[in-house]
């Protein structure tokens, strides 16, 4: 078992994730965190500060997705207006320039003035009420980590020194210190990535006193070398994680589970369509894994694996989780990305990487049709294939914005046709449909020394399948599948196929459920 998990890498993984959501380079968060922690030393932060600005910096803008439902309404791509706010002053003419320059875009002329019309006689406040969803989204995840006494500071996300910020009920010296030092670097990180030292130092100049605290900029300025000069040289994960900060604890493997329902709250918050939905493929996976009769480490991976194997969909605009029509292909493209953010997102440390790579498989199938890798059974481990046959059964037990919810006898249906493809693991979907309250269907009992393999060639077989196509349906060669007729033969004493469809159906061997469409 790999390492325990501490807190300090838990929030920095989740602060991968954010990136995602900001619509911005990966590391953002954590380049952020170097910065605001330089700022807050040069600053004369007391200590207690400056330990209190590693997790408010990396948790600041977690709950960034808690309004993208909201924005794909009107701006279609909500990381790409999320992305693009940073380019401009967040409030006044600029602000509502930028807005309107994103509503409604790949609409036609006419409906696009309709939609902007619309957008200015209520939308525009929609998106400020986003703001203060975020600031509450963030506390709750505060909360539940057990950072409580920093949720003052993140309250304070959205206000400015000039007191027009969002909920506008503090300004100056009246918000928070530590929140002023991470707005600066927040977007300060942006423009030194984007234009360099030079030009970061020219936002910063040119926002100082309305949106910045002006003393905090002055010293980003005596201090440019020290505070932002080798951002492109540091490893920022390591930058982060290595520097002490006295709140870090560890968190025993007992308590792993209730934070990583965080993770899966996170991920489905992206769409309504999809709330609660990680958290049923954890339970519905560790259910199954139980009734395949896996070890108790086995069961515990295949729910942490299903809590966040959809924490990489941060990185797809929510209008296309929304989305009732087709999928275009870039848009299809997009989608396939999810299970590769979600791994590169748990990497970095051993425990979550080790999860990680399971969640990563959630979409792979036995016959290579799957993503992002294109794996093939062999390469598929039992957890992983367990955790593919409960998501792809629970996915189709909801709503989704381009059908209703499908009745079980048809997710119990549609499941065993991905079996007979050769897409799904037929004794994962066999526990899966068990586990969701399906009769249980009659076992094959072994006989003649028949192998589980071998079982499931003459299975085929008997229902009149060439070598090929049994090959296909199994993710073999027909050389193997070959080698096993012939073993079936000699071993049950028949020589043709309907010879060995009756002994199959005298012992027991064929399943009525199974079928060959």
């Amino acid at each position: 078992m790999p390492s325990e998990v501490r807190l300090a890498e838990l929030v920095a993984s989740l602060s991968l994730a954010t990136d995602l959501g900001l619509g911005l380079p990966q590391e953002h968060v954590l380049r952020q965190t170097v910065i605001a922690r330089r700022l807050a030393h040069f600053a004369g932060l007391d200590e207690a500060a400056q330990s209190d600005t590693f997790y408010v910096s990396l948790l600041a803008w977690v709950g960034c997705i808690s309004d993208s439902h909201e924005l794909s309404h009107w701006f279609g791509d909500d990381r790409k207006i999320r992305a693009d706010s940073y380019e401009v002053d967040k409030i006044g003419l600029p602000m509502m320039r930028l807005m309107l320059s994103h509503v409604a875009p790949d609409a036609p002329p006419l409906r696009r003035l309709t939609t902007i019309g619309r957008f200015l006689a209520g939308g525009y406040r929609d998106a400020v009420d986003g703001f203060i969803a975020h600031c509450q989204t963030t506390g709750d995840i505060a909360d539940r980590l057990g950072l409580e006494h920093v949720q003052g500071a993140l309250a304070h996300a959205f206000e400015r020194w000039d007191g027009k910020g969002v909920p506008g009920t503090v300004r100056g010296a009246q918000i928070d210190p530590v929140m002023r030092v991470v707005q600066i670097a927040d977007d300060a990180e942006v423009f030194v990535s984007s234009g360099g030292v030079a030009v970061a130092l020219d936002m910063l100049r040119s926002r100082r006193g309305t949106e910045f605290d002006p003393s905090l900029v002055d010293i980003c300025i005596d201090k440019a070398d020290e505070i932002f000069g080798d951002l492109d040289a540091i490893n920022a994960w390591a930058s982060v994680i290595d520097d002490h900060t006295a709140l870090d604890r560890r968190i025993p493997e007992g308590e792993l589970g209730d934070a990583l329902e965080i993770f899966a709250d996170y991920a489905d918050l992206k769409s309504p369509w999809y709330l609660g939905h990680s958290r049923a493929v954890a339970e519905l996976a560790a259910s199954a894994a139980h009734i395949a009769g896996m070890t108790g480490e086995q069961i515990a991976l295949v729910r942490h694996a299903g809590l966040v194997h959809r924490l990489g969909a941060s990185g797809v605009s929510t209008a296309i989780w929304n989305k009732a029509t087709p999928l275009s292909a870039a848009e299809e493209e997009r989608l396939r990305q999810v299970p590769y953010f979600t791994e590169r997102i748990l990497c970095h440390q051993p425990r979550l990487a080790t999860i990680g790579a399971v969640a990563g498989m959630a979409f792979e199938r036995l016959d290579g049709s799957g993503y992002p890798r294109g794996l093939t059974a062999a390469s598929i481990p039992s957890t992983a294939r367990l955790l593919a046959a409960a998501a792809t059964y629970q996915q189709l037990a909801e709503a989704r914005p381009d059908r209703p919810p499908l009745d079980m006898g048809e997710r119990r249906a549609a499941v065993l046709r991905e079996v007979n493809a050769g897409r799904l693991d037929g004794g994962s979907v066999d526990a899966v449909l068990v586990a969701a309250g399906h009769p249980v269907r009659r076992r094959r009992q072994a006989v003649a020394g028949l192998t589980t393999r071998e079982i499931d060639v003459m299975d085929l077989l008997v229902r009149g399948l060439s070598n090929k196509e049994i090959a296909a349906r199994l993710s073999i060669t027909q050389r193997t599948v070959a080698t096993h007729i012939e073993h079936i033969f000699i071993k049950t004493g028949v020589s043709t196929r309907g010879a060995a469809a009756m002994y199959a159906l005298r012992h027991g061997l064929v399943d009525a459920s199974n079928s060959t469409d």
